[in-house]
């Protein structure tokens, strides 16, 4: 049974909206989407690489997977670490708006995201990955059937846009497994869900 795995940029006030460009989202008139890309130096590269070898299937919301459909397509360099696995391995998409999908590899799940999302990593190898789709990424929180997050921070506070953990996310815990730094001063930090929080005082 594979792992479902989160990948997510954020800010340090926890924003995830449009980290790639400046059109890449401006939903609610967000106007500062390109955030991540000044940090993009070789050890952020080395990191996001080594994630994408681990997958076999890619688990998309339905805003990442239009942002991504435009655009990974049209990178047709085999030996683009990221290009290449996106375009050839499977993608599942949870939606029920999105019909005919152009992207080759792409599956509309439109059934129980618990049973679906399940049977995915059921029939998977390795790791079933999700790179941003916060709104999906929140559901599959809440439904315990995410393993590992690898939350990049970027030392940037914008103030406004869409925040991956909004009020009213099902309380959870976490261990952490990994970190480091990056030369630009990401930090890079791997955890894996530990069930529900504890609560004492001091």
């Amino acid at each position: 049974m594979g792992k479902l795995t989160l990948t997510s940029f954020v800010t340090l006030d926890g924003v995830h909206q449009a980290p790639g460009g400046p059109d890449e989202d401006r939903s609610d008139g967000f106007e500062q989407g390109g955030w991540s890309v000044p940090f993009g130096d070789e050890d952020f590269g080395r990191f996001v690489t080594g994630v994408f070898d681990r997958a076999d299937a890619f688990l998309l919301g339905r805003r990442t997977y239009d942002i991504f459909a435009s655009y990974w397509p049209k990178v047709t360099d085999p030996a683009d670490p990221i290009a290449s696995r996106l375009n050839s391995l499977p993608k599942y998409v949870p939606s029920s708006t999105l019909t005919d999908p152009t992207w080759s590899g792409t599956t509309v799940l439109g059934g129980d995201l618990a049973e679906e999302v399940t049977a995915l990593k059921q029939s998977t190898g390795r790791e079933l990955q999700v790179h941003g789709s916060g709104a999906l990424a929140r559901s599959l929180l809440a439904l315990d059937l995410v393993d590992t997050v690898h939350l990049l921070t970027f030392p940037v506070v914008l103030g406004a846009g869409r925040r991956l953990f909004t009020d009213g996310v099902v309380p959870t815990a976490f261990r952490h497994t990994g970190g480091s730094t990056t030369g630009t001063g990401v930090t890079l930090h791997t955890y894996e869900a530990a069930g529900r929080p504890e609560y004492g005082s001091y």
